[in-house]
């Protein structure tokens, strides 16, 4: 008997989308974490800081061989350290980034340019993480479509 030959009683609807690729991460994914009582070799920015010293320790360690980790309770700040990263990153304008970070550039981002980000900034700690991860999320997805 073949296979087709009863019809269906109804008809089956699918919902068809591309899956995300695996091993993808975006720029908030897995970064915000408690403060920690051993940072390891890494160092770490206190982003109370004002902008000249945040800029001024991102153009000695964006190139260098390790990444450091940033303290801060703020969503605004740590979004802004995110954007200066990138900068830093990219040679751009530091300053301009924690001043104004440029969330649709953030979210344009592609995977191997938030590996490098993410290979820099390896974390951000915070007495507050579900609220900090809640602030940098609401951020980057604003401007979804």
């Amino acid at each position: 008997m073949p296979h087709d030959s009863a019809p269906a009683p109804e008809p089956v609807i699918l919902r068809l989308s591309v899956p995300g690729k695996p091993g993808v991460r975006g720029i908030a994914d897995g970064l915000i974490r408690p403060i920690g009582a051993d940072p390891g070799t890494a160092e770490i920015l206190d982003l109370s800081l004002d902008d000249e010293s945040v800029s001024a320790f991102l153009v000695r360690i964006a190139h260098g061989d390790t990444g450091f980790l940033a303290r801060t309770d703020s969503g605004e700040r740590a979004l802004a350290l995110i954007a200066a990263t990138v900068a830093a990153l990219m040679g751009e304008d530091i300053r301009a980034a924690l001043a104004a970070p440029d969330l649709t550039f953030l979210k344009g981002l592609k995977p191997p340019a938030v590996e490098a980000l993410r290979t820099v900034l390896l974390a951000i700690e915070t007495t507050d993480p579900a609220a900090l991860t809640a602030a940098l999320t609401a951020a980057l997805t604003a401007l979804a479509p």
